[in-house]
C-alpha cells in the first residue's frame, strides 16, 4: 500500500484536501480523501476508481464511484463494515455464519418514527 498525503484544491470546488490515502488493489484503486465542507466540518469522501478498457479498442476511461461520510456516521460505518467483513471470512472458513438481522430489526432504535406492525 501507497501513502500519500497531499493539500489542495480541488477542480471545479472550494473543497481542500487535508489528507489522503491511495490504496491500489488490482483493476481498482481506492482514494480516502479527508476534507473539509463550507462550515469547516471534516468527512472522509472515498472514490473507487476502475479502469475500463472497451473491447472495440477505443481510448481507455475509468469509472469513479464516490461516496462522502460524515463523522457523525463513523461509528455506525465502522461498526457495519466489522460485521460483515467478519461474516464474509466465516463464510470463506467455510463457517456456517449468523444469520443476518431482518429488515425489521435493521431499522434504527433512536429514529423518531412510529413503527407499526398490523397483520390480518
Amino acid at each position: 500500500m501507497e501513502d500519500s498525503v497531499k493539500k489542495m484544491q480541488v477542480e471545479g470546488g472550494d473543497k481542500e484536501i487535508l489528507y489522503s490515502k491511495t490504496i491500489k488493489a488490482g483493476k481498482r484503486i481506492y482514494y480516502l480523501d479527508v476534507k473539509k465542507n463550507l462550515k469547516d466540518d471534516l468527512f472522509l469522501a472515498v472514490t473507487e476508481s476502475k479502469k475500463v478498457q472497451p473491447k472495440n479498442g477505443t481510448q481507455v476511461s475509468f469509472e469513479k464511484h464516490k461516496i462522502f461520510l460524515y463523522k457523525e456516521d463513523f461509528d455506525k460505518f465502522m461498526d457495519g463494515m466489522n460485521d460483515v467483513i467478519s461474516y464474509i471470512k466465516q463464510c470463506r472458513a467455510g463457517e456456517r455464519p449468523a444469520e443476518t438481522a431482518s429488515e425489521e430489526d435493521r431499522q434504527e432504535d433512536d429514529s423518531d418514527e412510529i413503527k407499526l406492525n398490523i397483520e390480518f
